[in-house]
């Protein structure tokens, strides 16, 4: 009986000390490299990197250049990367009900508090093997960005760059939809294959599209979501301190969608600075414009599962 115990003692011993031995996550973002998007995430794994040594780091492979935005999600559930940066519009082929992050009227904190956290995370775990760590990007707006200008919310005859965001918004107000990965817009843009693009408040100056740009559509509508999502098996297998740490940061993180509304007004002024005027629509087609936003955004949810809508929107929104 001594020496089952003595061995199970060193058995244990020699897992604690696994669990404690400095562990290498493997990183991606599926936006470029010090744009808009991915500065956040810059930030989480600074801040990560600084406070987890000895403990945790995180090694960032690259950006779309080394994993096609539209392949992170997958990346992440197979585990080829164990943390990821990515918008969950990017991977709707692996968790469709994703889609009702962006209908978001409270913030991440909001969620985090009515239990909103815990059931995006079950859902991302039970169809994608997929921890869902955090989120920035609130307080952020989607726009409308055209090459021609429009009087009122019907987007007929316009052709209008999309993502699984705001397809169904558009479509319903007569948009001709066209897909195409962002490093394509600008030229699509420059040839006049299409007429316009959806596009957060931020970020239109970093990608260099506002050379073929000439008008936002205001109000903006949605809201950004960028997630920090990891593979659920290399989450299971940290330790508490390893867990705790990640917790600390992705919070820690959050708490700056706080300076979004700031940036935002400064991202206007330097879109107008660079020639982008504003078109502003009101009365009716203002209400028109919002209503489409969101009625169709959550209906496209509820067509995908009835209850997971109703339980989506119970606590996303205010």
């Amino acid at each position: 009986m001594k020496r089952v115990l003595v061995c199970a003692a060193l058995m244990a011993g020699t897992a604690l000390s696994a669990h404690a031995e400095e562990v290498t996550l493997r990183g991606a973002s599926a936006f470029a490299s010090g744009t808009t998007f991915d500065r956040p995430f810059q930030a989480f794994v600074e801040w990560i990197n600084e406070n987890g040594e000895g403990v945790l780091q995180i090694n960032v492979v690259g950006g779309p250049e080394a994993v096609p935005p539209f392949e992170v999600g997958n990346a992440v559930s197979s585990g080829v990367i164990d943390i990821a940066n990515v918008t969950a519009a990017f991977y709707t082929n692996l968790l469709p009900e994703g889609d009702a992050l962006k209908l978001a009227t409270n913030t991440i904190q909001d969620q985090r508090e009515n239990g909103c956290y815990e059931l995006v995370d079950q859902l991302h775990q039970e169809a994608m093997n997929v921890k869902y760590l955090g989120r920035t990007g609130d307080g952020i707006p989607f726009h409308l960005y055209l090459t021609k200008p429009i009087d009122s919310a019907d987007l007929s005859g316009l052709t209008i760059r999309t993502t699984p965001v705001y397809q169904a918004m558009f479509e319903s107000l007569g948009g001709n939809l066209v897909r195409t990965a962002p490093g394509e817009v600008y030229t699509a843009l420059e040839r006049g294959t299409i007429d316009g693009y959806g596009w957060p408040a931020q970020g239109v100056l970093d990608l260099g599209w506002d050379e073929q740009t000439k008008y936002r559509v205001d109000p903006g509508f949605y809201q950004v979501d960028v997630d920090l999502i990891m593979n659920l098996d290399t989450w299971n297998e940290l330790g508490e301190e390893q867990k705790y740490l990640l917790q600390r940061g992705i919070k820690w993180i959050e708490t700056r969608n706080a300076e979004n509304e700031q940036i935002n007004a400064e991202e206007r002024e330097k879109q107008a600075q660079a020639g982008i005027e504003t078109i502003t629509l009101e009365g009716e087609e203002r209400e028109k414009w919002l209503t489409a936003a969101q009625e169709e955004g959550w209906a496209a949810i509820e067509k995908i599962d009835a209850e997971n809508a109703e339980k989506l929107r119970a606590c996303l929104t205010d």
